[in-house]
């Protein structure tokens, strides 16, 4: 692709793709010093991004050049060969015969460091400078990727034997290898797919999902924006790898994934997206040239975790969809980004068994939140077996953690310890149970505490008061109930319900639409955390007060309401 450094000579005998518009050199959009930042400033505020905001600069595309198939360059492409694979390091592509298989970057990277030295002790410190250069990490990170290789390879299995581990030192690759010089030409198509990707490898197995998976892949190729909304720890990132898994064929330039989850700048939002899709852009005019380098790709970019850079996400995602036209995008998030053409699907809890459900083993396990129980209870203690006079309480707890599955993995984790029965009883003092997290995680997945933290701290201050009183609702409450028991002299009855509405956008309340009259609730783990926060505030006596003094419609509810799981 031409960029605007390039002069007539460096074009001069390349043929011109004819599907790109045929412009002269000094019409292309230029980032430099002449350009009009004013004109070409993106609006940041929040919510619909106007229909005809568009960069000037990224109006006409740049010109697109296409190989030349009398003029092919030879290159010499090494393939190692062990079992019944086969590893490309110039390509990261490994295949099972000629099937590719799928590895995460830095496991790839680790499989490389290893191969290319069949026999040798590699150390964990080189392999940690090699696939983190510049960054302090520790051993835990090797052994988790390490540990997502074997399982790719299936290292142990059959008597199939890849990987030795000497401990405290490092890692051997200990399986012949066999190395070909390929020659490869430029211009004529590779005997073997090329994966362009950088998706981590799945390392647990995605469950009660995989109908909805198979609706997104058929949708995003025709729907160029979609975005998963949900409250933290219900999934949404599992889903949209397992998503993007699925479409890595699909796109001829790529999928890529973009973690914003430790990005707090929104300014380098553009350059964190463009050094995850490998394209230049100018510092400059990061945005106006993100857009300029992708108007002639076909890729799929996945936006995870979203929600504390919203505004600038959105503005991003209007230029890239406006200014291009093969360029499709995944985003997860707390809340929508309102952006037009934007397909909105709100993630929902995995299935639980109902209450009145008296179910053996067999039964329970048919149900995705107690199969994903006990999954990760098996993966914690290293044996655990779902007995029939424990399927009820399993199916119980999996209930009061309304089918959250981080929520889940916590309290499975703590089987081990407690016993089911045990954990069972200790859910009153849910925040403190779920507290164990995987030592990689981000900091707001190590406990439900911090994510609900993380969630409650990008609130306004209005939003995070009337979050902490609804609390006071234990089954539910109509919009006029919030209104007549949240209000104050601060916040007018149409402000609470518009409050309320906001608070069901970003995924901190749940609602039920299928009355006359919708009904919200806070979800049960949700509820505890904001009646913590409404007892540090005061407010509770008080409040508790005027609920029960409360006549207005639905304000009380006398017995509990089955709830759309």
């Amino acid at each position: 692709m031409l960029t605007n450094t390039l002069s007539l000579n460096d074009v001069s005998g390349l043929p011109f793709d004819k599907g790109a518009p045929q412009v002269a050199l000094d019409q292309r959009p230029r980032f430099g010093r002449n350009y009009d930042r004013k004109a070409g400033k993106l609006p940041s505020s929040h919510g619909q991004v106007p229909e005809d905001t568009v960069h000037p600069a990224v109006e006409v595309c740049p010109l697109r050049l296409v190989p030349m198939a009398d003029s092919a360059s030879v290159s010499a492409e090494r393939t190692f060969a062990f079992g019944s694979f086969r590893l490309i390091p110039s390509r990261r592509l490994l295949l099972d015969g000629d099937r590719p298989v799928h590895l995460g970057s830095r496991a790839m990277e680790i499989l490389i460091a290893l191969v290319e030295r069949p026999g040798e002790l590699v150390s964990k410190e080189k392999l940690m400078a090699r696939v983190w250069p510049s960054t302090h990490v520790v051993e835990g990170n090797v052994k988790f990727q390490v540990a997502a290789l074997r399982r790719v390879l299936g290292d142990g299995r059959d008597g199939r034997r890849y990987m030795e581990t000497s401990a405290g030192q490092g890692y051997r690759f200990v399986a012949a290898v066999t190395v070909r010089n390929n020659v490869a030409t430029v211009g004529s198509p590779p005997d073997v797919l090329t994966v362009r990707h950088n998706l981590p490898g799945q390392v647990t197995r995605l469950i009660g999902r995989s109908d909805l998976v198979a609706r997104f892949v058929s949708q995003l190729p025709r729907q160029r924006l979609l975005t998963v909304v949900g409250p933290g720890g219900m999934g949404k990132t599992s889903v949209a790898v397992a998503v993007a898994e699925q479409l890595i064929g699909t796109y001829e330039d790529g999928v890529w994934l973009v973690d914003l989850a430790r990005l707090a700048d929104p300014a380098l939002l553009s350059s964190t997206v463009a050094a995850a899709v490998g394209v230049d852009v100018n510092p400059e005019e990061p945005l106006a040239s993100l857009v300029a380098s992708l108007c002639d790709k076909r890729m799929l970019i996945v936006l995870d975790n979203c929600v504390h850079l919203i505004d600038a996400v959105a503005t991003v995602v209007a230029a890239i969809l406006r200014s291009t036209s093969g360029v499709h995008i995944l985003a997860t998030s707390r809340e929508a980004l309102r952006v037009k053409g934007e397909h909105v699907h709100r993630l929902g809890p995995l299935e639980s068994p109902p209450a009145s459900a008296r179910l053996k083993a067999a039964e329970a396990l048919r149900f995705p939140a107690v199969q994903l129980f006990v999954e990760q209870a098996a993966e914690s203690i290293g044996e655990f077996k779902l007995r029939d006079e424990d399927a009820s309480v399993v199916g119980e707890i999996c209930r009061k953690l309304d089918g959250i599955p981080l929520a889940i993995e916590f309290a499975a984790a703590r089987a081990g310890v407690l016993g089911v029965r045990g954990l069972a009883a200790r859910l009153e003092d849910r925040l403190g149970v779920l507290t164990s997290g995987r030592r990689t995680a981000v900091g707001r997945h190590k406990t439900m505490r911090a994510a609900l933290d993380w969630s409650y701290d990008l609130l306004t201050a209005s939003e995070q008061t009337i979050f902490r009183r609804l609390a006071i609702f234990a089954d539910g409450f109509t919009l006029a109930a919030a209104a007549a028991v949240a209000g104050d002299a601060n916040h007018s009855g149409a402000e609470i319900i518009e409050l309320v509405l906001e608070l069901a956008a970003k995924s901190l309340i749940a609602a039920d639409v299928d009355d006359a009259e919708p009904r919200f609730r806070l979800l049960e783990t949700t509820r505890a955390y904001a009646l913590e926060k409404l007892a540090e505030s005061g407010e509770r006596e008080a409040l508790a007060r005027r609920h029960a003094e409360s006549k207005g419609p639905g304000s009380k509810v006398s017995s509990p309401r089955t709830w759309r799981r």
